[in-house]
């Protein structure tokens, strides 16, 4: 018999004599009165890109949909199971969200693999290769830059993938028509694992440009840190 993992126990310990502790309020009002976000995350699964974390979110505060290399697919009711539009449809038609943001982020396995037709699939069913066909013609466009080294062509693909998810969003008639009646808006965004840039896409230009973000401040007698900001967006070139 296998046991739970020791050290998922450990963490729900710390969990629940620190965070909930201190929110447990919060917890027991979402409990009762259900979650109310206003923006929702399509992100990777990938464990080290983790939406909650890197805005620093609290409990209830983001709705977030996790798959491989954060995509999403065009609408198309044809009777299949999409968890991805599922989640799409819940956000926008049930909670209402004010924001959606497909967030990608560097070094992502999913776009290295997309980049990588001749690697055979993991498992019977292909389930990945399958799923990465949705790159498949940018893909190909970027595999043809011969003039980026391999880390670049997958930089510029993982941003590229972004705007390509965003297209298929706007195939969804609810999200255009929410849009144009400016109840919802659709925003890309890149995290660099390494360094922890966060790069947010123009959405006039398609670009991905820094945000400044104030640094933490120290005052006279004590150590503190003013809360973070973003003052304004710095354009910076793609890659």
């Amino acid at each position: 018999m296998h046991r739970f993992p020791a050290s998922l126990l450990d963490g729900y310990r710390s969990f629940m004599s620190d965070r909930y502790l201190r929110e447990q309020h919060r917890y027991r009002e979402l409990a009762d009165s259900g979650q109310n976000p206003t923006t929702m995350i399509i992100a990777c699964c990938d464990s080290r890109a983790a939406p909650e974390t890197i805005f620093n979110a609290g409990p209830g505060e983001l709705f977030v949909l996790r798959n491989v290399a954060n995509l999403a697919p065009p609408f198309q009711p044809d009777g299949g199971q999409h968890g991805t539009s599922a989640a799409i449809e819940f956000a926008v038609n049930s909670l209402g969200i004010r924001d959606l943001v497909v967030m990608g982020h560097g070094r992502c396995g999913g776009i290295r693999a997309a980049l990588d037709p001749s690697a055979g699939p993991l498992a019977q069913g292909d389930f990945i290769g399958k799923w990465m066909s949705l790159l498949g013609p940018v893909a190909e466009q970027v595999n043809s830059y011969s003039f980026l080294t391999a880390n670049e062509r997958q930089t510029t693909l993982e941003r590229f993938s972004i705007r390509n998810s965003i297209g298929n969003l706007r195939t969804f008639p609810y999200i255009q028509a929410l849009e144009a009646e400016g109840k919802l808006a659709v925003h890309g965004a890149w995290f660099d694992i390494a360094s922890g840039e966060l790069w947010v896409m123009n959405g006039s230009t398609g670009d991905f440009e820094r945000p400044e973000v104030q640094p933490p401040t120290v005052t006279t007698g004590s150590i503190g840190t003013s809360p973070a900001a973003i003052d304004e967006v710095q354009p910076l070139p793609n890659p």
